[in-house]
């Protein structure tokens, strides 16, 4: 069987859009990296990114956006703090349960202020590469 990227983006013999597949945990691969979380992908296509972050307690992620693509988190264990804006001074936290939207081009940085591991569901829509790590927000 080939990789999962590779999956998404064949088509069938008679021509037919993409078949529907699945990606077992074994067969997910490293996502883009930024400093502090662990991407593991699942889907990477020309229009969106899919796959699964961990962030370790007390860990704070690099500054980072991700470009055209607009993003939805479903957190599944731990809290994930993210600070957004100029100097970076608002922030948000997301428990369990919660979905979180990142806007297009947010730069921001997630931490996870629980004592256990934070795992998120990502799906990400855009063109392009999905993350670029940057020094940090715009001033104030």
């Amino acid at each position: 069987m080939s990789g999962p990227q590779e999956q998404t983006r064949q088509e069938t013999p008679s021509g037919r859009p993409d078949p529907v597949t699945v990606v077992a945990p074994d067969e997910r691969r490293p996502g883009p990296g930024t400093p502090g979380m662990v991407r593991q992908e699942a889907f990477a296509t020309d229009r969106m990114w899919s796959g699964l972050v961990r962030t370790e307690p007390g860990m704070v992620s690099g500054w980072h956006h991700h470009g055209t693509h607009e993003t939805v988190v479903y957190l599944l264990s731990g809290a994930l703090r993210v600070d957004f804006g100029p100097d970076g001074a608002e922030s948000v936290t997301a428990r369990p349960g919660d979905f979180l939207r990142v806007p297009a081009g947010a730069v921001h940085r997630e931490s996870n202020p629980s004592a256990e591991p934070a795992e998120a569901l990502v799906i990400r829509a855009g063109t392009g590469p999905s993350t670029f790590n940057v020094d940090g927000p715009k001033p104030a």
